[in-house]
């Protein structure tokens, strides 16, 4: 039996690396609306942590058709309900040091069953996308002419940055080593602010460093999910089509393996797909070794190049050691080849909704997910 948990502070909690830890508003938002999540990739008799379980029970209801037949639980509920940690695995969104003391101050008893102090210090260090910029990115750039991209390092002064970007007459990205969805960016076009130094000034001090990136003209985002099991078997689950606006989570297509695949032929052959997949396992499986067991996925982009007719593949814009909405979209894909695309969107009303609804032929053009 597993016990799943939605965490979606869990890239803030990274950055913190705290103990006790309060999540921003948004964040506790995301998991009191939509703790009920797992249940759409859980199997049925699996546990769900929920904030809520009369919340829960009516959210999942809409998307019913969806979901497996898990039992909800509190805080309270595991606090005071016997469990038998012998047979008991824990699959949260992402495992962080806020995430495992938590689990302790509700049953000291998690203790069997949450990740060693060097284990979440592994995790974290394999979070830094630092790892994903020197580990990973070089090596799959060097696959074909048709992948770029480039990451530098820096972790000197903020006046000193000011000076070498504005020296190159090109935008760039800058990003911190970790953040959550959109927020750990920031962008320069010839326009290295006060308030830009100030922030990367701030990020430096606190995470010792922060990514340089050159922007690129992106033409769709993409990425690729996969699982590491228990023997460091990576199993691929397959492509992930979605959009971001400023870095920041948009919406996925939900669609078959088949679809997808001809929808990134538009722009790119298929056959790089297979390239990235087969090269992003061989030189994970050594370096996850005794190090990393769970879901991670990497995103992607196409990108346009100085007008070339041909586009190019960013092979590797993000790594991220966790659940994504990749999967989330993958384990809504039930459909046969003939069926309708579809899309799914996190929106924002009253609180937050998980709405699925049929997408139209426009999915390929830019920025129109």
């Amino acid at each position: 039996m597993k016990l799943h948990i939605f965490n979606p502070e869990h890239d803030v909690a990274l950055a913190a690396d705290m103990r006790t830890f309060t999540a921003p508003h948004a964040a506790r938002e995301l998991r009191a609306d939509l703790g009920f999540l797992p249940a759409l990739w859980a199997s049925d008799g699996d546990l769900v942590l929920v904030d809520d379980v009369c919340t829960a029970v009516e959210a999942v209801r809409h998307l019913k058709q969806y979901a497996h037949e898990v039992v909800f639980v509190s805080d309270a509920d595991l606090a005071k309900v016997p469990i038998d940690f012998s047979s008991l695995t824990v699959e949260p969104w992402g495992w962080d040091s806020a995430l495992k003391y938590r689990l302790l101050c509700i049953n000291e008893t998690f203790d069997n069953v949450v990740p060693s102090d060097d284990e979440l210090n592994r995790i974290r260090g394999l979070s830094n996308r630092l790892f994903a910029a020197h580990k990973v990115l070089p090596l799959l750039v060097s696959l074909s002419e048709r992948f770029l991209g480039e990451s530098l390092y820096f972790e000197d002064n903020a006046e000193l940055l000011s000076t070498i970007l504005m020296g190159k007459e090109k935008s760039f990205v800058l990003k911190a080593p970790w953040s959550s969805s959109g927020r750990g960016l920031r962008y320069v076009n010839n326009d290295f602010t006060n308030h830009v130094k100030g922030w990367c000034a701030n990020i430096i001090q606190r995470q010792g460093g922060i990514m340089i990136e050159p922007q690129y003209r992106k033409i769709k985002d993409f990425g690729m999910e996969f699982f590491v099991h228990n023997d460091a078997h990576i199993e691929y689950l397959g492509l992930s089509v979605f959009s971001t606006v400023h870095g920041a989570y948009n919406a996925n297509v939900i669609a078959t393996e088949e679809i997808k695949r001809e929808m990134l032929s538009r722009f790119v052959p298929v056959e790089f797909l297979d390239l990235i997949k087969t090269h992003v396992i061989s030189i994970l499986t050594p370096l996850f070794k005794d190090a990393y067991t769970g879901p991670f996925g990497i995103d992607m982009m196409i990108v346009s190049v100085n007008n070339q007719p041909d586009l190019y593949i960013h092979p590797c814009v993000e790594l991220n050691l966790r659940h994504t909405m990749g999967h989330v979209a993958l384990a809504l894909s039930t459909l046969q080849s003939s069926d309708p695309k579809r899309l799914m969107a996190i929106e924002y009303l009253d609180k937050y909704h998980l709405k699925v609804s049929l997408a139209g032929d426009d999915l390929a053009i830019p920025y129109q997910l």
